[in-house]
């Protein structure tokens, strides 16, 4: 199997949605499936259905909170998470093949910094496994290599609102 680059991009909800259900379909044709998220907790509904399915998933070991409001420390401390939960798939890849590869929110670690982009652009360098990348915006050079993009856009969303996450909904 010859390996693409799907993008899924924006500011709406639906991304995770939508590689969830790349992974579901992937999984009920047998295929591996590596199932990684960054900036998360690991408290997602979703992980669930999909460990019960034979999708290894890289789990978080600490979680930060938002980007934006992390002092110097705490910065430096979920970098070098986010560098884990990478070197934890290419761990998993360099032991038994996947067919697929999700790396949930990872562009979203890279435009925050705290994921370096060689060591993405690297990463992506194996041809054959399919991976599937979520987050707000992508860099050029990957939006170029991608074979799928999808951009899910917002228009209403009720946390504009002031309505917060829902579990089963949006968490």
């Amino acid at each position: 199997m010859n390996g693409l680059i799907h993008l899924y991009v924006g500011d709406g909800k639906g991304k995770t949605t939508a590689v969830t259900g790349l992974a579901v379909r992937a999984a009920g044709h047998s295929l591996r499936v590596i199932f990684a998220q960054f900036l998360k907790n690991g408290s997602s509904g979703e992980l669930a259905a999909l460990s019960k399915l034979g999708v290894t998933l890289i789990d978080a070991e600490e979680c930060f909170g938002f980007t934006f409001s992390q002092d110097e420390e705490t910065r430096l401390r979920c970098r070098k998470e986010q560098e884990r939960r990478l070197n934890k798939v290419r761990a998993f890849l360099d032991e038994a093949m996947a067919d697929l590869v999700v790396l949930d929110e990872v562009l979203d670690a890279l435009r925050t910094g705290m994921l370096d982009e060689d060591a993405l652009r690297s990463f992506l360098e194996n041809t054959q496994v399919e991976f599937a990348l979520t987050g707000r915006s992508a860099p050029a050079w990957l939006i170029e290599r991608a074979a799928y993009i999808s951009e899910i856009r917002k228009i209403k969303h009720p946390f504009d609102c002031g309505i917060q996450a829902r579990i089963g909904i949006e968490r």
